[in-house]
């Protein structure tokens, strides 16, 4: 049981290590999203206010190449469409978590790796100066 003393602090710390940076950038997504949403509805709402009323993309008179442009649509008419935003949206934003987890991962199992070593050197010490036949010899290994 003594050999266990302060065994939660550590098992707790190595978990928050992990946990503290998933928990941040899952608030850190949201933030990103939040502003990305908002960006796009205000631009929305600016084009909205800002187009006049009652004139078309195609009203002689308009500006119509130019506008027809501003507003996404091609010269054939066809409006441009973002599909497959979403899907690269979503690797960037992967890759850009998945970094630093990675990082905080290796940097858990390596402590781990240096806790280990430690345990198995200590034992193997004890070991050695246990089965020595006298101090003085125990000392030497």
């Amino acid at each position: 049981m003594r050999r266990e003393r302060g065994s939660a602090v550590v098992d707790f710390v190595l978990v928050m290590v992990l946990l503290v940076p998933l928990v941040l950038g899952i608030v850190q997504l949201g933030l990103v999203l939040h502003v990305r949403n908002t960006l796009t509805a205000a631009a929305s709402d600016g084009a909205r206010a800002g187009a006049p009323l009652g004139a078309g993309v195609g009203c002689p008179g308009s500006g119509g190449a130019a506008r027809r442009a501003r507003a996404g649509v091609g010269a054939g008419g066809a409006v441009r469409d973002e599909r497959g935003s979403a899907p690269v949206e979503l690797v960037w934003l992967t890759i850009l978590l998945l970094v630093p987890f990675v990082y905080v991962m290796i940097a858990v199992f390596d402590a781990q790796r240096a806790a280990y070593a430690v345990s198995s050197a200590s034992k193997a010490a004890a070991r050695a100066y246990v089965q020595a036949p006298d101090t003085v010899t125990a000392t030497l290994r």
